[in-house]
C-alpha cells in the first residue's frame, strides 16, 4: 500500500517555487538591460542586486534564446532581437497605437515637433509610439521608456481623469521627487493640478521634469469615454514659449479627438 501527500490549495513545490524566482530574476535583469541600454556583467550585476555569477547565468540563458545580445569586443550586454519581436508583437495588436499614426504623423508636419503617445502602466506612464519631428535639436524618448506620473504632461492626463482614490493609491502621500525647482512635490497640489487638467481639458509639463523643456498632453479616450492613453507634444522653451501653449494645446485636442473617434467614441 503506497501513501501520497496532498499539496495544500496555494502552495508550490520547492522545484516549482525555484523555477518561478528564476523567471523572476530573469525579467529583472532584461528590464534592467532596457533601462541601461547597455552594461557590462558588473555594472548590472549592481544594478540588480544579485552576484556576478548567477547575474551571468541568467544572461546567458538569455543570450541562448535571442533575449539578450552579447558584443565580445566590448564585453557589453544589450537587448537583443527576440525582446524586440515579442514587443513588437504588442505593437501589431494594438488598436491603439494604430489608430494614433495618422493623427501623431499630422500634428508633426503642422508642429514640426516630436509627438509622444503614453499608457497608464502601474505607478508610470509608458511611452509606447512616436513621431519624431523634423528639427536638429529633438525632444524624443525612447519607447518603453517610463515618465512620473506628477511630473510629465502624459501623467498628469492619465491621472486626471480617474478616481481620487485611485490617485492617492498610485503616488501615496508624498512628497514626491522634485526632478527640478518646477515640480511639484504634494499631494495637495497635485491634486489642484489635476483639477486644472480636467477644466482646461490638456496637462502642461513646464519645465518640471527637465529644465528647458515644455510639453502639452492631452486625454485620449476609448469606445467607453475613458481616457486610455495621452498624446503629447514636446519641445525646448527656445521653440516652445509661454504665448504659444493654447495654440498647441488646441491643435493636439483636435488630434486627441481624432484619435479617439477611431477608438469609437463620440
Amino acid at each position: 500500500m503506497t501513501t501520497t501527500t496532498r499539496q495544500k490549495p496555494g502552495r508550490t513545490r520547492s522545484g516549482e517555487t525555484s523555477s518561478v524566482r528564476t523567471l523572476e530574476r530573469g525579467l529583472t535583469v532584461l528590464l534592467a538591460l532596457k533601462d541601461l541600454r547597455r552594461a557590462s556583467l558588473s555594472v548590472l550585476a549592481r544594478h540588480v542586486g544579485l552576484s556576478a555569477s548567477t547575474t551571468y547565468r541568467l544572461l546567458e540563458t538569455l543570450r541562448q534564446q535571442g533575449f539578450v545580445e552579447w558584443e565580445e569586443q566590448t564585453g557589453l550586454f544589450s537587448v537583443g532581437l527576440r525582446a524586440y519581436q515579442v514587443g513588437l508583437a504588442f505593437t501589431e495588436r494594438s488598436n491603439l497605437i494604430s489608430s494614433a499614426q495618422p493623427a501623431m504623423e499630422a500634428v508633426v508636419s503642422d508642429l514640426n515637433e516630436t509627438v509622444n503617445l503614453a499608457v497608464l502602466y502601474g505607478s508610470e506612464a509608458v511611452y509606447v509610439h512616436q513621431v519624431e519631428g523634423r528639427q536638429l535639436v529633438r525632444m524624443f524618448a525612447h519607447l518603453g521608456d517610463s515618465a512620473p506620473l506628477h511630473a510629465s504632461g502624459v501623467g498628469k492626463v492619465l491621472l486626471a481623469w480617474r478616481p481620487e482614490g485611485d490617485v492617492r493609491q498610485k503616488l501615496g502621500d508624498g512628497p514626491y521627487p522634485a526632478y527640478t525647482p518646477h515640480s511639484i512635490t504634494t499631494q495637495a497640489a497635485l491634486l489642484a493640478e489635476l483639477a486644472r487638467v480636467r477644466e482646461q481639458g490638456y496637462a502642461l509639463d513646464d519645465e518640471e521634469r527637465e529644465l528647458g523643456v515644455r510639453c502639452v498632453a492631452v486625454p485620449v479616450r476609448d469606445a467607453t469615454g475613458q481616457v486610455v492613453a495621452g498624446l503629447s507634444v514636446s519641445a525646448p522653451t527656445s521653440r516652445f514659449a509661454r504665448e504659444q501653449i493654447g495654440q498647441v494645446a488646441e491643435r493636439m485636442t483636435l488630434a486627441a479627438a481624432q484619435v479617439s473617434t477611431r477608438l469609437g467614441w463620440g
